[in-house]
């Protein structure tokens, strides 16, 4: 046969394929590694610039809330010392005694202030407590997904391993079992063709043996054959040539056959290796597709509470912050109406310093006027035990003792004048009612006659009844009011000059 000018492309064998299969598993499992390390490093940035834009964040917010806090209290400050600067200038030109009382309502303003900044100092230290707290869970549930991250990593990468591990041994088995099943069918091959060959052998012998012997017996029909041959030879030769080409072609094209069936006897042979790994392989994936569908199920229904949990936090979070806003406008309303009470009652308190007298300037908080007696006899009328609340709500009103003080005194003088405005009313009711007798006195007419009338007065006797005797009094009695019969003096002065 003529040879080839390109020799057909031999197919790859199994171990190849295997070699093949290896190096794509160890490429594909080197992919994995290196997503999870580009994964693990994108987390890690990403927590790293959201703690820096949360202390960030922080910083900021705190020092806008300095500086708003800062920006509030040099307003109050600015008031509190324009107010101070005026009644200061009012009070330099007193008396040492208004000195100290101004310093020591300054003491009292510096310890009011006081107490504001660390009130305000401590809602600053638990607001910044809250916010670790927060930083602290924050943390804390970042470090346990991370570390079931880490685990559900771990535990698949071993179940790869393993079924990798199993999969090697699988292939590895089958290559020896299919080593030794070649290695037997030949040496059965070998045995077949060496007891043929030994029966063919002995067959010729004993056939040559035989053909001998009637040889011997029949040399002239040997030599008749030999002609007969020659001449059949002599007839059949081209036909002989013909034939000998025929028979090698049909060696060959025999080999030929022998070989393709070998190798569609190793092709079937790897088919059903391969179905038979196929199966294996579909098998072994629809176990994991199964196992992957459960996972993926378990992982959307958590997925499904998690964004529920979320919208609930998110809904209860807007809730809170709606509260606290409606919360902080009323708070700051209030506050509003304190401040504008508050500058009212300063206002007034400018306006009431002006009617002030100068015992008030030199002491505007008395001390008690009551005796020991008479604030025992207090008690003593109202009792009052001291309860804890009543001592907290006391301990909380103690810098309002000195307001209190002042508030009472006013109170007592507004009572006194009250009092003194009614007596004086009445007073003046009585002067009244003199000044009309005295008037009608004066004056003579029929309604003034008619009338009874003291200053009206006939031979020394008046028109007012006389009683007509005096009534016994007992010992138990009390004795009647006297009364005094009053005459005008213009009345004697004319009679007498």
């Amino acid at each position: 046969m003529p040879k080839k000018g390109k020799k057909a492309k031999m197919p790859l064998s199994d171990e190849e394929q295997l070699l093949l299969f290896q190096q794509k598993m160890l490429a594909e499992e080197e992919m994995a590694k290196k997503k999870e390390r580009l994964l693990s490093q994108f987390l890690k940035d990403k927590l790293a610039k959201e703690e820096h834009n949360s202390v960030l964040n922080l910083n900021k917010i705190n020092t806008q809330w300095r500086t708003v806090l800062r920006e509030v209290k040099t307003r109050e400050l600015h008031k509190d010392i324009e107010i101070l600067s005026q009644t200061f200038e009012r009070v330099v030109d007193c008396k040492d005694s208004v000195i100290k009382s101004l310093a020591r309502d300054l003491s009292e303003a510096e310890e009011q202030y006081a107490h504001a900044l660390r009130s305000h100092l401590h809602s600053i230290d638990q607001l910044l407590a809250l916010q670790r707290c927060r930083l602290n869970l924050l943390e804390e549930s970042y470090n346990t997904e991370l570390e079931a991250l880490t685990k559900e990593f771990e535990t698949e990468r071993k179940t790869i391993i393993d079924q990798h591990e199993k999969e090697i041994h699988y292939l590895q088995d089958v290559f020896m079992a299919m080593e030794q099943n070649y290695i037997d069918s030949e040496y059965e091959s070998k045995l077949e063709f060496q007891s043929m060959w030994d029966d063919l052998k002995n067959k010729n012998l004993e056939k040559k043996h035989f053909l001998r012997l009637q040889l011997e017996n029949i040399v002239d029909l040997w030599r008749r054959f030999q002609e007969a041959l020659k001449n059949y030879t002599d007839a059949t030769e081209d036909q002989k040539i013909a034939f000998e080409t025929l028979k090698v072609k049909d060696e060959k094209s025999s080999k030929e056959i022998e070989a393709q069936m070998k190798k569609i006897q190793r092709l079937q042979d790897a088919i059903i290796i391969l179905k038979n790994k196929i199966l294996v392989h579909s098998r072994e994936s629809e176990d994991q597709n199964q196992y992957i569908r459960k996972d993926k199920e378990l992982i959307l229904a958590q997925l499904r509470k998690l964004k529920a949990q979320r919208t609930q936090a998110r809904e209860l979070s807007q809730e809170n912050l709606v509260k606290l806003t409606v919360e902080s406008n009323a708070a700051l309303k209030a506050l509003r109406k304190i401040v504008d009470k508050g500058e009212k009652i300063l206002k007034l308190a400018e306006i009431c310093r002006k009617f002030e007298t100068e015992e008030e300037k030199v002491l505007p908080f008395y001390s008690s006027v009551l005796t020991p007696e008479e604030q025992e006899k207090i008690e003593e009328i109202y009792p009052e035990e001291l309860t804890e609340e009543l001592a907290k709500v006391i301990v909380n009103y103690t810098g309002m003792e000195n307001f209190w003080k002042r508030y009472n005194k006013v109170k007592l003088e507004q009572l006194s004048l009250q009092y003194r405005h009614a007596q004086l009313l009445e007073i003046n009711g009585k002067l009244r009612e003199m000044l009309k007798q005295y008037l009608d006195g004066i004056s003579v007419s029929d309604e003034v006659l008619s009338q009874l009338n003291p200053l009206f007065i006939i031979n020394h006797r008046s028109n007012l009844p006389q009683p007509l005797s005096t009534p016994t009094t007992q010992p138990g009695d009390k004795p009647p009011p006297t009364t005094y019969n009053i005459i005008e003096a213009a009345h004697v002065i004319s009679h007498i000059l």
